[in-house]
């Protein structure tokens, strides 16, 4: 079932270097995490190259970022570090379906809470959570663990109750080093406007990340957490609203029947759709159809750029 969720999509995978790719999440990281918690990356000199998708190995660490700042409600330290090892034979036989060879280990550890043994062994099953209700979908560490098996990685955690917790993800080690030109290609700046969007999303942490890069895109940003509050931010705005950006599946009204009651009171407002369902699961809410936009969840925030951008265009 956990191989199930690691969803079909296609990955832009190519020889990278995770450093880089931490180095450049370093703003972003420090906003999700605030002011009481302290952002500690120590960083491997020659690391070695791995072989991944940029854009899932950055929803990776920002899921477990956030969910290491929800384990530290008084503050504390995320530590994120990188490594050489190889993994041998012995490592092998107390490990299950880990291969022996060379891997890059990006660890990040927390001071927070820390973990029973009853909630690690449920940690990364869809929709187990131990937040309350409205705090949590239960699908952050669950994404995780399909990203890392896509890419032919594994992962553990280590944690005990008041000692903090650490996940440790192991990558492949690639045999082709990162072409230079892939960072002059992320260099290129990335579409704004100055619209004024609505952002619906029940996942605090996603809906963060997705008002954040819209604001520092120039844009005007309205949010709520489901349908019905969306509906009293829209009619308490009572000035245009240009897109409406939703999660499809939502407790109470879903994103369809929230944009249908906004496209009737807001003419020409555009929608883009959002989900980390499966499209099996979202089919049958009409949201896959012809013409209808929609973006795959995890994203990054260049994805949503160029997204919403084009959805505005349109």
């Amino acid at each position: 079932q956990l191989l199930a969720f690691s969803r079909r999509q296609v990955l832009e995978m190519r020889p990278l270097n995770l450093n880089a790719v931490l180095q450049g999440l370093a703003k972003m990281l420090a906003r999700i995490l605030g002011e009481d918690v302290v952002l500690d990356m120590k960083l491997a000199p020659n690391l070695w190259p791995t072989y991944a998708d940029a854009g899932q190995i950055e929803q990776v660490v920002i899921n477990l970022a956030v969910n290491a700042r929800d384990a530290m409600p008084d503050g504390g330290r995320l530590i994120v570090e990188t490594q050489n090892t190889t993994l041998d034979q012995a490592y092998v036989r107390q490990h299950a379906d880990v291969a022996p060879g060379d891997y890059i280990v990006l660890s990040v550890s927390d001071t927070g809470l820390g973990m029973t043994e009853e909630v690690k062994a449920h940690l990364f099953e869809p929709f187990f959570t131990t937040k309350e209700v409205g705090k949590g979908t239960g699908l952050g560490l669950a994404t995780v663990y399909g990203i890392v098996k896509q890419h032919q990685g594994h992962i553990w955690v280590y944690s005990e109750p008041g000692r903090g917790s650490t996940f440790k993800i192991y990558l492949p080690r690639a045999k082709e080093e990162p072409a230079t030109v892939a960072h002059a290609e992320e260099a290129v700046p990335l579409p704004r406007g100055t619209e004024t969007m609505l952002v619906v999303e029940d996942d605090r942490a996603v809906r963060g990340v997705a008002v954040r890069t819209l604001k520092e895109l120039g844009y005007q940003v309205l949010e709520a957490t489901n349908g019905l509050e969306a509906l009293r931010v829209a009619a308490n705005y009572g000035r245009t609203i240009h897109l409406l950006l939703t999660d499809v599946v939502m407790p109470g009204m879903d994103g369809k029947k929230l944009a249908e009651h906004l496209s009737a009171s807001h003419s020409g407002l555009k929608v883009l759709f959002v989900s980390g369902y499966t499209d099996e699961a979202i089919s049958q809410r009409g949201v896959l159809e012809k013409g209808v936009a929609f973006l795959q969840k995890p994203f990054t925030p260049a994805g949503l750029a160029c997204k919403v951008r084009e959805v505005l265009e349109q």
